[in-house]
């Protein structure tokens, strides 16, 4: 599959899972019960599929090639990119301190826990949104065959080293399991 073609259906996982989270917020502000094994595997989704696989991908691979040979505003874009990737790994690191405090205080929970994902469902909305008509259309535009090809190989690898073999796989099964509930 094309690079930027697999990054942005990435995306489109990406915008479930950030739904299913503003479902999960719903249920827990109006009281309603949410299975912790359901919130502890949104959140897994989040760490290993949005940064650890997407995110990385584009910071270890595509963001470097692009910064190569790019032009100071897609530079300066990419820098703004970084920067809400680590903002959002701090609004998903809240979210796991608010999961450990569930089992000791469910008010102190719901707090943090719906503060951050929401704070993170507005953040990757937007950055999701500057990535496919900014980023992806710069790329598709400025990457030649080799840099592709070379970005394709970097993908494959990535995911079966890094992510390890299967996995993606398994976080697919998990985000579709939370459709099923809360969509």
């Amino acid at each position: 599959m094309h690079p930027i073609e697999d990054l942005s259906k990435e995306h489109g996982l990406i915008k479930l899972m950030l739904r299913i989270l503003e479902s999960m917020n719903d249920k827990i502000t109006n009281g309603q019960p949410v299975a912790v094994e359901d919130i502890i595997s949104g959140v897994t989704f989040l760490k290993e599929f949005a940064d650890k696989c997407h995110h990385g991908k584009e910071e270890n691979l595509l963001f470097p090639i692009m910064k190569k040979d790019g032009i100071k505003k897609e530079v300066e874009l990419i820098d703004i990119l970084v920067a809400e990737h680590v903002q959002g790994r701090g609004y998903v690191r809240n979210m796991v301190e608010a999961i450990d405090k569930k089992e000791k205080s469910g008010k102190e929970f719901a707090d943090v826990f719906v503060s951050n994902s929401k704070n993170y469902v507005a953040l990757l909305d937007q950055h999701i949104n500057k990535e496919n008509t900014i980023l992806f259309f710069e790329a598709r535009q400025s990457l030649s065959e080799s840099q592709l090809k070379e970005l394709e190989g970097g993908f494959e690898n990535f995911e079966k080293n890094i992510i390890g073999a299967g996995r993606h796989k398994e976080l697919h099964g998990i985000i579709h399991k939370l459709e099923g509930i809360y969509l």
